[in-house]
C-alpha cells in the first residue's frame, strides 16, 4: 500500500481548514485515511500550522510521500529539515535559493577574468 502525506480539506464554504492526513494513495481527497497528523488553518492571520513532529517522521521513515504542499509546511515547521538534513534550499530577500546566486556569481566573475 503506498502511503502519502497531504491535505484533508475541512471547514465550509470559503473559510477552509485542513488536516494533514497519511492516507493511501488510491483514495479520494476528503475519503478514507489512516491517521490525522496535523492541521493547518490559512486565514488566520499569520497562519497556524499545527503537526506531530514523531508521527510525521514516523510515516516519512517508513516511506509516505508527501505531496508537494505538505513537503513545504515540513519546511516551514523545521519537520523536514529533520529527516532530510540540509535539504531545504537557503533563500536571500528576493526568493533565490543561494546556490542559484553562486553560479551568478561564479558566471559574472568568469566573464569579468575574460574582459580584462
Amino acid at each position: 500500500m503506498a502511503v502519502k502525506l497531504r491535505l484533508r480539506r475541512e471547514g465550509t464554504v470559503k473559510l477552509p481548514h485542513y488536516r494533514v492526513v497519511a492516507a493511501d494513495a488510491r483514495s479520494p481527497r476528503d475519503g478514507r485515511f489512516i491517521e490525522i497528523i496535523g492541521s493547518y488553518h490559512p486565514l488566520e492571520n499569520p497562519s497556524r500550522i499545527d503537526i506531530d513532529e514523531e508521527r510525521a517522521l514516523h510515516w516519512l521513515q517508513h516511506g509516505a510521500q508527501p505531496t508537494d504542499a505538505v513537503k513545504q509546511l515540513l519546511r516551514v515547521t523545521g519537520v523536514w529539515e529533520t529527516f532530510k538534513p540540509g535539504d531545504a534550499p537557503k533563500r536571500d530577500r528576493s526568493g533565490e535559493t543561494k546556490e542559484r546566486l553562486s553560479k551568478k556569481a561564479k558566471a559574472k566573475a568568469a566573464q569579468a577574468e575574460d574582459d580584462a
